[in-house]
């Protein structure tokens, strides 16, 4: 495993994750038999104190602490034996297997105890910790927000529960906790609950009993406010005490637990020189010295860090930070949030349809990962559906941002007059703009100045919840959450102003293209702010916008956004971390279908990875506004069944994407197959395909209409190819091209395969089969069946059997293409070659890749000197060829006339045998139009010679070889005197 680990989940990559699975009391007699367990050599005596509360991944660090290296597994092998849990046993022996040659050597040293505490000091920690459970109890615990919403209600994240007791599980090989643990989620997402939940339960002696850790929370605004200080003045604070106390503390920093939070809300930047960096816990220094010095491990590189972070800072942060391990937390599960909405409801019927019509908006859906918007669209949803057609109400998700903060903003604000109004609501969307651009989240009184905000309208949005102080009473504000400052920003966009000259504020081209374009290989933090913008292009939201803000917008930034997003005509993700492009979310946002043609009116080319349900949803929505489409790459990791009939049910399970909604939009998504006229190329890699969603491709395929010519099945579950898959060959009268490659092909598919190659009405033409495995019987089978069937021309075979059954393709009297790359011996070429003079229409021959050396080329050439063979073109790159063959090869350019393309590319045929070449081209009579090979300057002089003489030649590839400013010259000089002008790639 690399040092800096990545997982959604912190029990992945880690070791014993087996112990999950004992129950309640089986764990409890796990570690009654520990305790009992007698110590081994450089072991302490564990205690029944230590392990009573401990969950199941605490006791893990139970046995790595207490019995070093391998002992820890000896251990919990022989405690499963006494439980009688012999597969247990049995897992614990392979996974010793599986780690011990990387296992680290075991510490020899005892386990340290912890700092000795008088009792007077002891009782000062005690005290700290009472303050601890009062502080956090509150937060963990809440149930109002904020203020006078009484409606909202806290529900906790079951899975970042679960994290807890495993947060600091070893990782697999070395068998050690990671130092560094990052939580990193979008904003609103329970980093910070969990942060507090892990000091609380540190307080209450439930988290990590058996450590004797010192916790401190330090939210990193503590680090910035101050000029210059100590790390020990800056939890001497939060330590009451003596300094006596406090040195003891920093004596064992192995017992420190240190939790950082609040990364996003500092300016501070981490020094990136080594030298400015300190080890001295007691020296006072500047804020980003002393935070990078602790972050990095140059300060109290023993201490435990647990740090919270958005998605946005990981760039900037993850350099600093020494051996990571990066725990994803994800907010509200699907069963979370359709628990979140009953309880909200509690009435059954208000909550189905509520549900219902979340569920119909996927992206909407997904946002309600983050706890404070499910309450939000609770909130929203339960005003609007006595009297309104939800649908109609909210044709968007960012309609019910329009309501909820209209809510706050324009009645909470004090009855504002209708000027100042405009200008406190134009200087908050220009404060969360400014900030947007520039990854900007805090902000300090001269911000709020130029951006307008007077102190009272600052008050006032402090009192609502738009804004919130970073910590405690001290100036810099920030908004309450990032969704409302990614509204707020999108909002500048669309809003007019008549005292402006230009009345509204211009996107340019660069803005536009940063909020669709592709983040790469982080999340794209504008991608929220971009979905809003085109949310309130939608004329519906807009017009309720106006109404609900009392402003007046304008459109005006469509033009730009249509002629920005217009310049991409082919999409297709750069990486396969994002799937679906971001310009696809926002097209389904906006929900103008007119304008969604016109963007996506010439896109000719799409690459999609679908991996999620809203990924379905968004792309079979854009997709049928492609109308010019002509190529679709296609990745689908989703699993998608018809099942009942859809109901909001489906949220109690943790997978929703086998709801029927969900094939209804696979179902649309597959009538692009037969609605796009231009579609030409299908072409389906790295899936596995349900049988529901397979059988609705393949009627979608075999529909009438279907203009599709070329199919391509890559990687794809076997099952995938049956008999309803090879009824397109027949039925779709336009096919051409079929291409299965790397996947396994069963015998029964290779019978429907002969079978519709029989078919008259198989107009099959270029048959590819590369990297399948198929027994000899098959291949002989396709040979047979290709020579009925009078429209196949192009056969391309992979790794095969050639070398038994090579003249049973090529006595196929119509085909004129093969193309294989398999392990050719003598005895192969000496049957191809027979064959290969039998054949009257083979025109295309590759033989790539395959170990022919001279003898085998030879026979080749033996078939090429005879004036009746058709071939026109033959690939022998990389065939293991030298100067031997050259004679021979030379020979038979001089003969044969249908010869146009050789390609001799990667072979050691040195100077001697290329000079042999390029003389028998000084033919005049010859044909051949492109020739690639190796060579260097010694062979310039014959090639310049050829030049002056060849009538034919118009492509020599040079392009790898190392001809030099001679050689450069000479062929110079050869160009222009040459009176047929030939084309050359130096």
């Amino acid at each position: 495993m690399s040092s800096a680990s990545s997982s959604s989940s912190p029990f992945e990559n880690g070791v014993m994750l087996y112990m999950v699975y004992l129950s309640k009391e089986e764990l409890q007699r796990f570690k009654q038999l520990l305790v009992d367990e007698n110590p081994r050599p450089g072991s302490v005596q564990i205690t029944w104190d230590e392990v009573k509360t401990a969950r199941w991944g605490e006791v893990v660090h139970l046995l790595m602490e207490y019995f070093p290296g391998r002992l820890a597994w000896d251990v919990t092998r022989d405690i499963f034996a006494k439980m009688n849990q012999t597969e247990l046993c049995l897992q614990v022996q392979m996974e010793l297997n599986d780690i011990l040659p990387r296992l680290e050597p075991a510490d020899a040293n005892p386990r340290e105890m912890p700092v000795n505490m008088e009792e007077r000091e002891s009782d000062k920690i005690q005290e700290y910790k009472l303050h601890v459970i009062d502080e956090c109890s509150t937060t963990c615990s809440k149930t109002t927000w904020p203020g006078n919403h009484l409606d909202f209600f806290y529900q906790e994240t079951e899975r970042h529960k679960r994290f807890l007791p495993c947060l600091f599980l070893p990782r697999r090989p070395q068998g050690r906790q990671p130092m560094t643990v990052v939580l990193q989620g979008v904003a609103g997402v329970g980093k910070t609950t969990l942060a507090k939940k892990v000091m609380l339960e540190w307080a209450q002696n439930k988290f990590y009993p058996h450590k004797f850790w010192c916790a401190s929370y330090i939210h990193c605004w503590e680090v910035a406010q101050v000029e210059k200080q100590s790390f020990s003045e800056l939890i001497a604070h939060k330590w009451p005490g003596s300094k006596a106390l406090m040195s003891k503390i920093m004596s064992k920093p192995d017992q420190l637990l240190l939790l950082f939070d609040g990364f996003e809300e500092v300016t501070l930047t981490l020094t990136d020189r080594p030298t400015d960096l300190s080890e001295d816990w007691s020296q006072k220094l500047p804020g980003s010295i002393l935070l990078t010095s602790l972050l990095s491990k140059r300060m109290l590189p023993e201490a435990t860090i647990l740090i919270t972070l958005r998605f946005t800072s990981r760039r900037k942060l993850k350099p600093f930070l020494k051996q990571p391990s990066f725990i994803t937390l994800t907010g509200f599960g699907m069963a979370e949030r359709g628990k979140y909405f009953r309880t909200y409801f509690g009435n059954k019927r208000e909550a189905d349809e509520a549900l219902s019509f979340v569920m119909g908006n996927t992206i909407l859906l997904s946002m309600c990962q983050v706890p404070v918007v499910c309450w939000m669209v609770c909130s929203c949803l339960r005003q609007q559906m006595e009297t309104a057609d939800l649908r109609q109400v909210y044709p968007n998700a960012t309609a019910l941002f329009v309501q909820y903060l209209s809510s706050l903003f324009p009645t909470k604000a004090g009855g504002l007059p209708g000027n100042t109004h405009q200008e406190q609501l134009r200087g908050l969307c220009y404060l969360a703009a400014e900030g947007m651009w520039n990854m900007k989240w805090v902000f300090d009184p001269k911000d709020l100045e130029h951006a307008k905000l007077e102190e009272t309208t600052v008050a006032t949005f402090l009192r609502v919840n738009i804004f919130q102080r970073v910590a405690g009473d001290q100036d810099p504000y920030t908004f309450a959450f990032m969704s409302f400052q990614e509204f707020f920003a999108a909002l500048w966009y669309v809003l007019s102003s008549l005292q402006r000259l230009r009345n509204f504020q211009v996107l340019d081209s660069v803005h536009v293209m940063r909020l669709i374009a592709y983040p790469g290989r982080k999340k794209n933090y504008l991608a929220q702010m971009g979905l809003f913008l085109f949310g309130l292009l939608n004329e519906t939201c807009a017009l309720a916008a106006e109404k609900s803000f009392r402003c007046k917008l304008t459109l005006s930034n469509r033009k730009k956004l249509l002629k920005v997003a217009a310049l991409s005509h082919e999409f297709g993700p750069p990486t396969p971390h994002h799937g679906v492009p971001q310009l696809l979310y926002c097209l389904h946002e906006i929900q103008e279908e007119a304008f969604v043609s016109q963007i996506l009116n010439d896109c000719q080319k799409a690459a999609l990875t679908i991996s999620k349900v809203k990924d379905m949803q968004v792309s079979a929505f854009c997709l049928k506004h492609c109308r010019h489409l002509r190529c679709l790459k296609l990745t689908i990791t989703l699993t998608v069944t018809q099942v009942s009939t859809p109901h909001p049910e489906s949220l109690r399970s943790t997978e929703p994407e086998s709801s029927d909604q969900c094939f209804l939009w696979w179902r649309d998504f597959c009538s692009v197959f037969w609605t796009h006229v231009s579609l030409e190329v299908l072409a389906v890699t790295n899936t596995f395909m349900e049988t529901d969603s397979a059988r609705a491709l393949h009627a979608a395929l075999r529909h009438p209409r279907c203009p599709l010519q070329k199919l391509i099945f890559r990687h794809v579950n076997p099952s995938m190819l049956n008999e309803d898959f090879f009824q397109v060959l027949i039925e779709n009268r336009y096919m051409r091209h079929l291409e299965i490659q790397g996947t396994e092909v069963r015998c029964e598919t290779m019978e429907f395969l002969c079978t519709v190659l029989k078919y008259p009405q198989c107009y099959l033409q270029r048959l590819s089969l590369e990297d399948c495995s198929l027994n000899p019987k098959s291949w002989i089978d396709i040979a047979r069946h290709l020579r009925s069937n009078i429209h196949s021309k192009t056969l391309i075979l992979g790794s095969s059997y050639l070398e038994t059954f090579g003249e049973y393709y090529l006595s196929v009297a119509q085909l004129e293409r093969l193309l294989e790359n398999c392990d050719l011996t003598l005895l192969s070429c000496t049957s191809l070659t027979s064959s290969l003079k039998r054949n009257e229409n083979l025109t295309h021959l590759s033989l790539a890749e395959n170990a022919l050396k001279d003898e085998g080329a030879k026979q080749l050439c033996s078939a090429l000197q005879h004036s009746s063979c058709p071939l026109q073109r033959l690939v022998l790159r990389n065939c293991n060829l030298t100067s031997e063959c050259c004679q021979e090869m030379a020979s038979a350019l001089d003969k044969n006339k249908n010869l146009r393309s050789l390609d001799l590319g990667f072979n050691s045929l040195k100077d001697d045998g290329v000079i042999l070449l390029f003389e028998a081209l000084e033919n005049p009579e010859s044909v051949l139009q492109i020739l690639e090979c190796l060579f260097t300057c010694v062979c310039c002089q014959a090639m310049a010679s050829m030049f002056l003489h060849n009538q034919s030649l118009r492509y020599l590839d040079v392009s790898k070889n190392d001809i030099g400013c001679r050689g450069t010259l000479l062929l110079q000089e050869a160009f222009q005197q040459r009176k047929w002008k030939a084309r050359a790639v130096l």
